[in-house]
Order: structure tokens, then sequence, then C-alpha cells
């Protein structure tokens, strides 16, 4: 009887210690650190926490989970360069750039990106630190960042946070707190988007500047994704993909030995030449297309792709990514390529079919990223919580209509001399092509007044250029040489 007692006592006060499980809406955890970034001793603190999103009655309808570091041994102060860094998805965490790319710290990966054990993080001694304070963004449903209840006990509707328009206007309005709040208006301002983060950071500049009054020096652009071009089909969307199989198939030597035996950088220029004047008035010919120029194009869309003519008259001259993913390989390995980056493997079922069962390439990814950012957050930033670090969250029905983002950036850019744009896209990245972002580029501004202001990196990798190690080097001294291209310098903002 006693035992059964203390039984229920106990349970009693494990049950009445137990509490529902809540968003922190205004909160921060601030740790110091020591690096090396260049052979350079680097001294920072790092922030990471909440910060509210408030609706137009003033009651908060979210928090931002974010983490921000602040170089602490530069003279310069608050008046350092301040990056702002998105992932896209839409739906994705800021991890993938956070802990493999820009900041202190990167995942312990071998030297082409690869996964191995144990999982973590280890210095990144070429984080862009040593020139610029960063901070990393997480929006709704990614990360920890998630909607909060309002006094009436409901939620803030889905189409205020998920859609193109809706996305720019609430983060806009959370930047503007965050530099208010880390006294940094004074410093130049950048804001970093990878994939549909692309989207994402076409439109902040302009609404940044009519909203926030909040003036931009750069927007960098990290494998974009345009929806303009992406997924959309037709003669532009298609022929644009075809230069990247041209790399594709380079990399896997599908190619007849004249390119094979090129150097990449030799032979794209020729794809990119063919795609535009030959292929794409091609597939817009359609159906009315002669015999004679259809079966021409076949022979030479073969010879910069590694599939065969039979397989791209069968498709119309019109390949699908996700075809191509599955057919490079079909008659000699039998594997499929890598979405994101086409230098990965996969293993499918059956040799047949028109698309791979998996992306090889994101599976091996979340061997690393779930792991090291868990235990990266929780042991070196120690930020607690019950929460799940959502490295993809759910973003509900996402609002694609009204897609302006390219002419906001234009406005943006006309309206603001001093601002530059940098593109860093793989060639080897089959979602967001190297080549849809250099036509992205060329559509901004049709005039090209401004094509000076314009920058574009291309690394042999893939979505992810910053996880093969000598890309990570070489991208983010393409930051740094951006950084330093686009500081005012003392001149004038104008014409």
């Amino acid at each position: 009887m006693l035992n059964r007692i203390l039984l229920i006592a106990l349970l009693f006060s494990v049950f009445s210690f137990s509490q529902n499980l809540k968003t922190p809406v205004d909160t921060v955890i601030t740790t110091n650190h020591t690096t090396k970034i260049k052979g350079q001793t680097i001294n920072y603190k790092a922030m990471t926490g909440f910060q509210p999103v408030w609706n137009t009655d003033g009651e908060v309808m979210a928090s931002l989970y974010y983490t921000y570091y602040k170089r602490t041994n530069d003279t310069k102060g608050n008046k350092r360069p301040l990056i702002v860094s998105f992932n896209g998805g839409p739906g994705s965490a800021s991890v993938w750039m956070h802990i493999a790319y820009t900041g202190p710290k990167v995942l312990n990966v071998d030297d082409e990106g690869y996964p191995i054990q144990p999982y973590g993080v280890k210095t990144n001694p070429n984080s862009i630190l040593d020139v610029a304070d960063i901070v990393f963004v997480n929006p709704v449903n990614t990360g920890y960042s998630r909607k909060v209840m309002l006094k009436d006990g409901k939620y803030e509707d889905d189409k205020t946070f998920f859609g193109i328009n809706a996305d720019v206007r609430y983060l806009a309005s959370w930047i503007n707190t965050f530099v208010t709040r880390n006294n940094r208006w004074e410093s130049p301002k950048y804001i970093i988007g990878e994939s549909y983060g692309g989207t994402r950071v076409m439109g902040l500049a302009l609404e940044l500047q009519n909203s926030q009054w909040m003036y931009l020096n750069g927007v960098i652009m990290v494998s974009p994704a345009d929806y303009k071009v992406l997924r959309v089909g037709g003669p532009v969307s298609s022929s644009l993909n075809l230069p990247y199989y041209t790399a594709a198939a380079w990399y896997h030597k599908m190619l007849p030995s004249q390119l094979q035996n090129k150097d990449l950088l030799d032979i794209l220029p020729e794809a990119e030449d063919f795609a535009v004047n030959e292929l794409m008035p091609a597939i817009a010919k359609g159906g009315f297309i002669s015999d004679s120029e259809r079966n021409a194009i076949a022979k030479k869309m073969s010879y910069y792709s590694g599939l065969s003519e039979d397989i791209i008259l069968k498709q119309n001259l019109d390949v699908p990514n996700r075809f191509f993913w599955k057919e490079l390989l079909r008659d000699k390995t039998g594997q499929t390529i890598g979405r994101l980056d086409s230098r990965y493997l996969g293993i499918d079922k059956v040799e047949t079919g028109t698309s791979p069962d998996y992306s090889a390439e994101l599976t091996s990814w979340l061997h690393s990223f779930t792991p090291a950012i868990n235990y990266y957050i929780q042991n070196e930033l120690n930020f607690k919580t019950d929460l799940k670090y959502n490295v993809f969250g759910n973003v509900g029905n996402w609002d694609r209509a009204n897609d302006n983002v390219r002419e906001n950036l234009r406005q943006a850019m006309a309206q603001n001399p001093y601002l530059k744009v940098l593109t860093q896209s793989g060639y080897y990245d089959g979602a967001t092509t190297y080549f849809q972002a250099k036509y992205s580029q060329w559509q901004v501004d049709p005039s090209g007044k401004m094509k000076d202001r314009f920058y574009f990196k291309g690394y042999r990798s893939g979505h992810m250029m910053y996880l093969r190690n000598e890309d990570l080097i070489k991208a983010n001294d393409d930051l740094r040489e951006f950084i330093k291209n686009s500081s005012a310098n003392g001149k004038a903002a104008k014409y």
C-alpha cells in the first residue's frame, strides 16, 4: 500500500512539472568565441534567440529564430558591413549557409562535401566574419521559428507569411527591428539568399527601400530560383537547361571525345551559344519544325548532352531535367545522378522509368546537417529548447502570384546607385541551373544601363557549391571581393 502511494505521488510530481510546448517570443543567449580566419585571429560574439514579428495591431504574431555573429576586435565596430542571410525552399531553415558556407563553423565533411562520421562542426578558416558581421534568419516554420498565438486564442492567417510578397513584407519589417535593436543603421548592408532565397532577396531589395527606408550596398544570390523560368516548360525554360546537361555529362565522362578532352570552361560557352541561338528557336517551332532541322538539332543536342539522338527525338527535343537525371547513366552504370548536385549518384529500384526514386545528394547532405545543427546550437551556442529544429518546415500552399521580383530588383538598383548584385552558381546544379541564373541577370535590366553592376561567379560543384572545399575557399573570397567592390568609399550616391 505504501509503495502504491509513493508511486502515485511520484507520478503526480512528474505530471505537475510538465507543460505545453511554447515558442519563446523575445530572448537571446550570448556566447564569446575566438577563431582564425585567413590566418588572422578573430574575436566574436554569437547571439542566438528569438525576435518577434508584430501585426498591424501591435500584437506579436510570430517569433523568428536567428543567430547573429559580431566581430569584437575590429575598430569599425557597428559600422562594419552587415549581411542578412536567408536560405530558400520556401520552407528551408538557414542551416545550409550557416554551418557550411559563411559562418565561423562548417560541417565535418570531406573535401568534396560528402558526409563523414563523427558528425559535427569544425572551424571555418574561410568565413567572411573577418570582413562582415552576419545574421542568419529563419522564416516562420523553419528552424525554431513559429507563429505565436494571438490574444483571441487564434493564430495569424497563413497568407500573412506564406507567399512571395507576404514573405518579403514581414521579413523586411523584421530586418528593420533587428538593425535598430543592434544599432546597425550606419553599416553597409547586404542580403544574401540561396535557392528560393534568391527570389526572396530580389523582392526584399525594393521592399526594404520603399517600406523601411533601408538602402543596400549589395544583393547576393546563391544558386537562385527564378520562377519565371524554373519548371515552367516551354522553349526558354527548356533550352536554358542544356548547358547544365553539358556540365553534368562532362563530369561523368559521357560526352564525345572532342568535348570530353577539353576543360569544362572551354566547352560551356559553346553549349550556351547553341542553347540560345539554335535550340531555343527550334523548340519554339514545336510540331511544325521540319524533319531535317529536327534531326540536325537532335544530333547537336546529343553532342552537348551525352544523351542519344533517338531519346532526344522521342522527347520532341524537350528533355526534362528529371528525365536527364534518370537517363544519363542508364546504359552505363544504371545509376541516377543528383538533382541539386549531379556529381552524386543514386540507386533506383528499377532502371526503367522517367525520374529518380529519390534525390541522392539531399539524402547525403541530411546525414551531416541535421545532427550538426542540433549539436552546435545546444552545445556551442548554449541555446536550449524542446522545439524541433525544422530543417524543412510546412509553409502550406505557397502563393506565387504577382511575382515581380525581377522588376523589384531593377527598381531598387535604379533608385540606389550604390546597389550591386552578385550571383554564385554551381555548374552541376540541376535544380536551379547556372545558365538560368545568368539568363535571369540578363532579364532584370533590359536597358543594359546597369549591366556593369552585375557579377556572376561559377563553381565546379552543385547547388551548395561551398560543400566542396576548393569552392568554399573561392566562393568566400568572391564574397570578400564583392563587399570590397560595392563599398561606397566616400563616393556620393548619384549617377
